[in-house]
């Protein structure tokens, strides 16, 4: 493992790039991303680093190389997982994936500012924290239902709150592409592109 880190030091050294610049896209064993929302990627030392563990098979490539001394190596841009990570467990309860659930909307008004989250049972009156009872909401509508139950209000979440699969979550993730997606991922990438001829 020393021997690797050293080498992986050395290609860090004679490459002039900064950590970032060429991220590598990630996917299982089927060929598919492993997240969607964030987008599963790695830095081009951590993605060197795996090649060099036989943990992945390169699917495809930068036109930049990493070189050091005695080796020489075309940048990975992306890899599949040679062991297959099941993606069968359920979401943490974070209030990124809650948003993300709700489409980083409000779940009252579907405004996307200033958005925090709101107990549709108050805790006063013994609700939970848990995600059948929070949904996102900004803070004009969390202010303006206040600790009030959404009939005394006259509030109703537009869908009721429920705890969301990991594929559903991923599905939702698909609706949010990245600013940057570099031309080698987009066969790996399920959203709605534009193809060109």
């Amino acid at each position: 493992m020393s021997a690797l880190s050293s080498k992986i030091d050395q290609l860090s050294e004679a490459v002039p790039v900064t950590q970032g610049n060429y991220p590598c896209l990630i996917l299982n064993a089927d060929y598919q991303p492993l997240s969607y929302f964030p987008l599963s990627l790695w830095s081009w030392q951590d993605a060197v680093k795996a090649v060099f563990l036989d943990r992945v098979n390169v699917i495809d490539h930068y036109e930049q190389c990493v070189r050091s001394p005695s080796f020489e190596m075309q940048m990975p841009s992306v890899v599949a997982l040679k062991d297959y990570v099941p993606q069968n467990r359920s979401p943490a309860f974070t209030r990124f994936n809650l948003f993300l659930r709700d489409g980083f909307k409000c779940s009252y008004c579907g405004s996307p500012h200033e958005l925090t989250f709101d107990h549709v049972i108050p805790r006063r009156l013994g609700g939970k924290t848990s995600w059948k009872n929070i949904v996102a909401a900004c803070s004009s509508c969390n202010l303006k239902k206040g600790g009030r139950l959404p009939r005394e209000a006259r509030m109703h979440p537009r869908l009721p709150p429920k705890q969301p699969s990991m594929h559903e979550l991923q599905s939702q993730g698909r609706r949010f592409p990245p600013n940057h997606l570099h031309e080698s991922w987009l066969d790996y990438l399920y959203w709605d592109v534009e193809l060109k001829a």
